[in-house]
């Protein structure tokens, strides 16, 4: 069967999520990380319930590119050959944007994987509303949590696709053993381990949040997991902008972020080198010894350099942000999901597949990857450090929350957000005129 899929892979990307998922630093073709196919998805009986569509095709458009692309799209390949369907698949680092141009010029993709919620509720009246099969299944496989983000005034329209675990802060293992270091698991401790490697002459940070376009997105990251560890219910109150972006204990958050991201001790090569240093490869100096931390989410274990063995015994390897509140267990996610602009069948029969376990299970099994689904078994994602986000994600026990830019008005979350943390950084203004200036950009 011919399959039309155009891919391609654009220099900056306009979000923080296409960002991450962007593949320019995966693994090469040759990775073993990558997977195959279960054999248990190669079965035609199995998409039998999905119905026949031969010759007909389905449009997707996301943010997900190259060799990620290609494991996605394996993933799919059986539904495919198995229902007809012929799913042509884009790939682009402009989504936002082309996502606008689609649709007001009455040309919008089928389906669109959404990496940003907000962005897709500015859709609402383009959108097709999830079916009762789309929605029974989106109910089984996820949380409340998750089904939220994907709800637009009380309707369900998109089920989750992938899902990050950004909470996360990058070790090396065997720095950690050689030192007799212990991984931190409160902010305290964090700090504290941090202090001891300056006294020992060492460096404890690497921090970059150069990104293009998109620069100063990872240091919002900083900024949303600690006002989610201060309290899950001021970090709802602040995205949904209940409270203003300025209140006091925003603005602590800040502060607090500060006493890493500001601290000449801390910060490898120094704070003013953080802005211009690209997030790819701000965690590379781990490898050598040369910083102990660097906060960045799950997808970033892709990213390490060519050989380095990412486990937990390995060279690098990832554990939760610590928790301030006893008892606490948070997780800041990203991801996307799965919209569809049509009503045809063949969108619905692919819908209802995205949003089943067999793909799921079946991704998870095609490449690095991970997913909050329900049904999945964490064990079947091919490197160590997804079968953690995994676990961690598909645990119910875990209270998640979207990244905060991406649910927030594109002029702040991806605007005024990304640069006033670069003028925070640089020290060219203080934790306050930040935030007062980005909560006046709010619209």
């Amino acid at each position: 069967m011919s399959k039309t899929r155009r891919i391609s892979c654009l220099a900056a990307a306009a979000s923080a999520i296409a960002l991450a998922a962007a593949a320019c630093g995966a693994p090469d073709d040759d990775d073993s990380s990558r997977g195959e196919v279960p054999e248990e998805a190669k079965d035609c009986a199995n998409y039998e319930e999905f119905g026949s569509f031969d010759g007909e095709t389905v449009t997707i458009l996301g943010s997900i590119r190259d060799q990620e692309a290609d494991e996605m799209m394996a993933a799919w390949q059986f539904f495919e050959d198995c229902t007809g369907v012929d799913i042509a698949y884009e790939g682009t680092g402009e989504f936002e944007s082309d996502m606008k141009v689609r649709v007001d010029g009455g040309n919008a993709p089928d389906i669109a994987l959404f990496p940003q919620p907000g962005l897709m509720s500015s859709f609402t009246d383009d959108l097709v509303p999830a079916s009762d099969a789309v929605t029974a299944l989106a109910t089984e496989g996820w949380t409340e949590d998750w089904l939220n983000y994907g709800t637009i005034d009380g309707t369900l329209y998109a089920a989750p696709n992938s899902s990050n675990a950004k909470s996360f802060i990058w070790y090396s293992p065997a720095y950690f053993a050689d030192n007799g270091y212990e991984v931190p698991t409160t902010w305290d401790d964090l700090i504290a381990l941090s202090d001891t490697i300056v006294e020992a002459g060492g460096t404890p940070w690497c921090a970059g949040i150069e990104s293009g376009g998109a620069t100063g997105w990872p240091g919002t990251d900083w900024i949303e997991d600690i006002v989610l560890r201060e309290s899950t219910d001021v970090y709802d109150q602040w995205v949904d902008h209940t409270i203003p972006f300025n209140d006091p204990q925003i603005v602590a958050a800040f502060d607090k972020a500060g006493t890493v991201l500001l601290n000449e001790d801390y910060i490898l090569n120094g704070t003013d080198t953080v802005s211009s240093t690209a997030f790819q490869e701000a965690g590379w100096p781990i490898v050598e010894g040369e910083c102990a931390f660097y906060r960045m989410a799950s997808f970033y274990g892709a990213m390490w350099p060519s050989g380095t063995n990412v486990a937990e015994d390995g060279d690098v390897f990832a554990f939760q942000f610590p928790e301030n509140n006893e008892g606490d267990n948070t997780m800041l996610v990203g991801g996307e999901f799965v919209a569809a602009f049509s009503d045809a069948e063949a969108v619905e029969a692919t819908r209802q597949y995205l949003a089943s376990a067999a793909y799921h299970n079946a991704r998870l099994q095609t490449g690095p990857w991970s997913t909050a689904h329900q049904g999945v078994d964490p064990s079947n994602a091919t490197t160590p450090i997804n079968v953690l986000a995994t676990e961690i994600l598909t645990d119910p026990t875990v209270t998640v929350r979207f990244d905060g830019s991406d649910l927030m008005p594109g002029e702040v979350g991806a605007s005024s957000f990304w640069t006033g943390i670069v003028e925070w950084q640089s020290g060219d203004k203080s934790s306050e005129q930040v935030a007062n200036e980005i909560e006046a950009s709010w619209p």
